[in-house]
């Protein structure tokens, strides 16, 4: 494995678990379970189709980290991680319908904006992760006003 001369220069022993025992991981195993809960929970809210599960893990990730937990003292993982507390207006409804910007019309009338579904906040990025209902296409767009 790649990652074995990392761990010994840590100090770490690492350890596979055998197939088929999930008990001999059981902190992972339940936070697995957690962001397996919280990412359908929001399609079911939002009534997503299953093919973007890919999205409503990731957005769960993202809501996870940043909330604040009894277990860390009340603050989030991102709050020890970066040294501040992450920023909550940047957060919006999964699933919700938003209006994306056109930036490059092609004529005097056409649309100025398209409508979308918002999915997400894309992993390094300043923006949302949309799904444009016109072209039916996924785009990272930067964070702006949201209706």
């Amino acid at each position: 494995m790649s990652l074995q001369s990392f761990f010994q220069n840590k100090g770490t022993h690492f350890q596979h678990s055998c197939p088929y025992t999930p008990q001999q991981n059981g902190i992972v195993e339940r936070k697995h379970r957690h962001l397996l809960n919280v990412g359908r929970t929001l399609c079911f809210q939002a009534n997503i189709p299953l093919c973007f599960w890919r999205e409503s893990l990731q957005t769960a990730c993202y809501l996870i980290n940043r909330l604040p937990t009894p277990l860390l003292k009340h603050k989030s993982p991102f709050e020890l991680l970066h040294h501040r507390s992450p920023d909550y207006s940047v957060l919006q409804v999964f699933g919700c319908l938003c209006y994306a910007t056109n930036l490059l019309p092609k004529h005097k009338f056409d649309a100025r904006a398209r409508q979308c579904v918002f999915f997400g906040y894309p992993l390094g990025k300043k923006g949302y992760r949309l799904y444009d209902l016109t072209i039916q296409k996924k785009n990272f767009l930067p964070r702006c006003g949201f209706p």
